[in-house]
């Protein structure tokens, strides 16, 4: 049986790191740019007149939904769109034909977009220390969870960009869905803020148990119990490897 393939995976991560380095304008500068906007607006200006939520500041408390809505948008679309190009320009059929496993391809492209978005991670909190006062009371838990939804969304984005036939289609289920779900998932306020029935309806968005499970390592906040929201990452990161792992065994929208 093959081993494990080290050069091919490093070929794979370095060439898509180094492509979203050649954009850092735009992949890395504009995120941090959009970011520190928030914490203008609502960190300072609003955040000022908000009472403290848990005995968190207000704008304390949105650094973690904050960090966490970068993290999904950017790590799924820098994965999708590494690895559509390969799929649009037709050189994915050089990439199959290799000895180049599926441990490898994944650890390429997923590796890279991770890494690139746990980059973006550590600016946007260096960032937001220029704005509000922030403590994490658990920094070994809160870069296990950081890395686990970075490792997730990647993985998504990867199926995402499998399955898209368009550029119109790689923007989809990003703009349509994942960014108003993050949104509505407790980024700047806490559920319990809201009436019910709307209340009960948010438990029903996966996003919500992603921003609580972030928050609470940061200050033991949380509307929902840190292990639902860890076993929630964990189901979600589990599922998106069975689908891969059917992708490469048909081939679906790899061969076609």
């Amino acid at each position: 049986m093959m081993g494990f393939n080290f050069r091919s995976a490093w070929a794979i991560y370095t060439r898509e790191l180094m492509r979203a380095m050649r954009t850092a304008m735009q992949s890395i500068l504009a995120p941090v740019l959009t970011t520190s906007l928030y914490f203008i607006v609502f960190g300072s200006a609003i955040g000022s007149q908000m009472p403290d939520l848990g005995g968190v500041s207000y704008g304390a408390f949105i650094v973690p939904g904050l960090l966490l809505l970068t993290l999904l948008s950017e790590s799924t679309s820098n994965a999708s769109f590494g690895i559509y190009m390969p799929r649009f320009t037709g050189t994915i059929y050089e990439l199959l034909s290799a000895p180049v496993g599926v441990a490898e391809t994944l650890v390429g492209f997923v590796g890279a977009a991770a890494t690139k978005s746990l980059i973006l991670a550590t600016i946007i909190l260096g960032t937001a220390t220029l704005f509000v006062d922030y403590t994490i009371a658990h920094p070994l838990l809160a870069i296990g969870f950081i890395m686990l939804v970075a490792a997730s969304f990647s993985l998504f984005g990867f199926i995402l960009g499998v399955w898209a036939d368009s550029f119109e289609k790689l923007g989809i289920i990003p703009q349509l869905f994942l960014l108003p779900l993050t949104f509505l998932g407790g980024t700047f306020y806490s559920i319990e803020m809201l009436p019910e029935p709307w209340r009960s309806l948010a438990l029903f968005n996966p996003i919500v148990y992603l921003v609580n499970g972030l928050r609470w390592t940061f200050y033991e906040v949380s509307d929902i119990n840190i292990w639902v929201s860890f076993g929630i990452t964990m189901s979600f990161l589990a599922l998106c490897v069975t689908i891969i792992a059917f992708i490469f065994k048909t081939g679906w929208r790899l061969r076609a």
